[in-house]
């Protein structure tokens, strides 16, 4: 079968690779309909994080029709339609019975990577390098999917195909993002980053009651996505100083909660950019911090500052001063899809959260490598391109 392929640094490919079987009686065999690319593909494909193979699938927000089951699986039968939660989490150990599902003990078969980076080793994520895992990703006809009746979802009949396919990855971060800082009815919240887990962070804080929900980035059509589509403020940090707005939108105290929905290549306009960049191509760094910079010193004395796109190592100049001396909390984490897939999924078929406006470019398998570079280089607009592995 056809699937998009990491090939090298910059690289992508599309190439026939064998298809899945079941592994495990606890395996099903999902037949792929939509695909997205995610933000935090791009520092697979730029070469930031370790243990990429020539080969390997890329893709992990992803849904489709069930294909296969197997003899151990009891919520799902062939025919069904699923979404599936791009981290895996076998339901079994201390940290998915605590719903930390993305901490799973058992969901990287490969831990030793991560123990070295980061001390313990968290679970496992489909398409997302052998650091974590080794999955093979969604971006081709079939995928197999482990410990199939905790992480696939079965799609609520009035849901489309492209409203449910975010709830894999984009919408359960966002959620993870607002509820785990701990959003209170009356907060002001302020989100770094307008791309599908920044809007879906945004609204999933108006949803759990935010007064004010203002979204920063640089793109018209994403900020423009953001009025429309989610309903929150928007600021453009091109044109305005960031903190010094929020500041004025509060009284003169920040925001209550900031989510940082960026990651590890944040731009940001004057040298800081340039000293961040020179020092991660150089590998003096391995993350751009600036968007959790700003949003430190933005944040209001004792509120809280939640770090959801993906950083892979070590930062510079980061203001540790700022959180112990201002009283911050400071949390971060990978999505716990599992907790808010099913709340999302009727919230969906409620259309009290509409995701297909994310889905700016659809195409076949055989684009791959362009919608990629679309996607990187936002080009025409593109927020995310979407495959549909079946033509």
């Amino acid at each position: 079968m056809k699937a998009v392929t990491w090939r090298g640094v910059n690289e992508i490919g599309v190439e026939d690779v064998p298809e899945p079987t079941i592994l495990n009686h606890h395996d099903i065999i999902v037949e792929v309909g939509l695909s997205a690319t995610c933000g935090s593909d791009l520092h697979l494909v730029g070469g930031y994080i370790p243990a990429m193979r020539a080969g390997d699938v890329l893709g992990h927000e992803f849904m489709g029709t069930v294909a296969e089951v197997g003899p151990g699986v009891t919520k799902h039968r062939v025919g069904g339609r699923v979404v599936v939660v791009s981290f895996i989490g076998c339901g079994q150990c201390w940290y998915c019975r605590r719903g930390l599902w993305s901490l799973c003990d058992n969901g990287n078969p490969n831990p030793g990577i991560t123990e070295a980076l980061w001390g313990q080793s968290i679970g496992g994520c489909y398409g997302y390098s052998h650091a974590m895992g080794g999955w093979a990703g969604s971006h081709a006809r079939y995928i197999r999917v482990p410990y199939a009746d905790q992480g696939a979802f079965a799609i609520p009949d009035g849901v489309s195909d492209e409203r449910a396919l975010f709830a894999s990855d984009a919408a359960p971060t966002g959620w993870t993002g607002a509820h785990q800082a701990e959003v209170r009815p009356g907060d002001v919240v302020a989100v770094w980053g307008a791309g599908g887990v920044g809007q879906m962070a945004a609204r999933a804080a108006m949803i759990m009651g935010a007064e004010r929900v203002v979204v920063v980035d640089r793109y018209d059509n994403r900020l423009e996505q953001v009025r429309t589509h989610i309903g929150a403020e928007t600021l453009d940090y091109e044109e305005v100083n960031v903190p010094a707005e929020l500041r004025e939108m509060t009284g003169g105290r920040g925001p209550d909660v900031c989510i940082e929905a960026v990651g590890m290549e944040a731009h940001t306009p004057g040298p800081q950019y340039l000293y961040d960049q020179v020092k991660q191509q150089m590998r003096l760094q391995t993350d751009r911090p600036t968007a959790v910079r700003e949003a430190i010193y933005a944040c209001r004395k004792g509120g809280t500052v939640f770090t959801l796109g993906v950083f892979a190592g070590l930062v510079d100049k980061f203001p540790l001063g700022a959180v112990m001396n201002k009283a911050l909390t400071l949390r971060g984490a990978q999505q716990h899809g599992h907790r808010y897939i099913p709340e999302i999924l009727d919230l969906m078929s409620r259309d009290e959260v509409r995701t297909e406006h994310l889905a700016t470019h659809m195409m076949p398998l055989d684009d791959g490598p362009k919608g990629y570079r679309m996607f990187k280089d936002k080009e025409d607009g593109c927020v995310r391109a979407v495959f549909r592995p079946g033509g």
